[in-house]
């Protein structure tokens, strides 16, 4: 048996399986669709030689669960809020648009974007924070502004 035929099998016998251990530890549907993503990508990377079925169904436990793992690690270090959260606290309703708009832009733009109009830093300040040339600086402000008039403009 060729590995594809394998991974075939192996996602249609234990996917639903994964996908229930999957989701009470990381409660959330998402991470549980990249976690058996990433699972059955380190099968095919590995391609394990088990002795029998339930040595294929632990492998794929452990590993499911080692990402699992891993993936809640990663969120208590690295703690998000979502759009929506953000939009309500930062935002009055009638700017909510404009700070979306600003949080899809790339981070080197949406830095400059908000030290300047938030914060009300000066083009040479931010350089120097950020440890760029004052050109640089310019530079990612026009593209931000480009970047979200046309964003309006196609609104």
């Amino acid at each position: 048996m060729d590995i594809s035929n394998d991974i075939r099998q192996a996602v249609t016998k234990y996917s639903d399986m994964l996908y229930r251990i999957c989701i009470v530890i990381l409660c959330n549907e998402q991470d549980v669709q990249d976690a058996i993503q990433d699972t059955f990508c380190r099968y095919l990377e590995k391609a394990p030689d088990f002795h029998d079925e339930e040595h294929e169904k632990a492998w794929l436990i452990r590993v499911a669960t080692n990402i699992c793992r891993d993936m809640v690690r990663f969120r208590l270090r690295h703690p998000k809020i979502s759009i929506d959260e953000l939009e309500n606290c930062l935002a009055a309703p009638e700017h909510r648009e404009t700070l979306r708009e600003l949080l899809e832009l790339p981070v080197k733009q949406k830095t400059v974007i908000y030290l300047h109009y938030v914060e009300g830093y000066q083009i040479k300040e931010i350089a120097e924070i950020l440890g760029i040339t004052e050109g640089a600086v310019k530079m990612r402000l026009c593209r931000a502004r480009e970047q979200m008039r046309l964003t309006w403009g196609s609104g």
